[in-house]
């Protein structure tokens, strides 16, 4: 009896959700693109992905502008854009929608008007959209069309990922493939020899500890920002290294 309590008590850990993720509702913005055809342009990025394709993102990404991107907070977060076909006709694929993830920022370019260039200027909703992504509803020749955006839940191939760069006691996570709200809220982490700490947003998607975790096995509870929460028990083995990326086999 007692195993079988300890047994769902482990469960209710691992699968703890205070709320499902709902999509949002239809907002009116505009998008672009860069990062050439093969959105090889596109890697890197302000959220701190790096490769988008290892971590899980691919080709199907885009730049938030200030108003999204929520000084980092947004990375990770799923869209479903669908051009406006009723506002621009001759640019607008009819009928066509695409789902990006936010991988990076369009910074606002003060020295242009928000309607001649500077596109992500404050408070204006853009996306500034990998290429591949933007031509599944846009005509290349358009380079700027309206759009009709929410909000939408992330379905990931795989499971969480966890990349460690750092030095003894400074481990910096970037934290990818993320499904469901797709964005993360608040990351504790847990070594064999300590207990549960509570880790800080660096920038974009890396969170950050000052812990001394060398030789330790590593843990990770990650709570995304529809309040669900999900636990990674020992998901980085005690043989871990700095700048390796480790893969779990728990999703949102």
């Amino acid at each position: 009896m007692a195993k079988s309590l300890a047994v769902l008590a482990l469960l209710a850990a691992l699968f703890m959700a205070v709320d499902a993720f709902r999509p949002s509702g239809l907002t009116n913005g505009h998008a672009t693109f860069y990062g050439g055809s093969d959105a090889s342009g596109t890697m890197g990025g302000a959220c701190g992905y790096g490769d988008l394709y290892s971590a899980g993102y691919g080709t199907m990404t885009a730049a938030l502008s200030t108003a999204l991107f929520n000084n980092g907070a947004s990375c990770g977060e799923c869209y479903r854009i669908a051009c406006d076909y009723a506002a621009d006709s001759r640019w607008c694929k009819k009928g066509a929608s695409v789902v990006i993830t936010a991988t990076n920022f369009c910074p606002p370019n003060f020295a242009l008007t928000s309607n001649n260039g500077g596109w992500c200027n404050p408070p204006l909703k853009h996306f500034d959209m990998a290429q591949p992504a933007w031509e599944k509803i846009g005509i290349y020749r358009g380079g700027i069309v309206p759009v009709v955006f929410q909000r939408v839940s992330c379905y990931k191939k795989g499971g969480v990922r966890f990349r460690i760069n750092g030095r003894d006691y400074f481990e910096l996570v970037n934290i990818s493939n993320v499904g469901g709200a797709g964005s993360i809220k608040s990351v504790s982490i847990k070594g064999t020899k300590t207990g549960w700490l509570a880790m800080s947003r660096n920038w974009g998607a890396n969170w950050q500890s000052n812990a001394y975790l060398d030789g330790q096995s590593i843990s990770f509870s990650i709570t995304t920002t529809d309040g669900t929460t999900r636990v990674f028990l020992n998901v980085v083995p005690s043989s871990w290294s700095f700048g390796q990326t480790y893969s779990s086999r728990v999703q949102f």
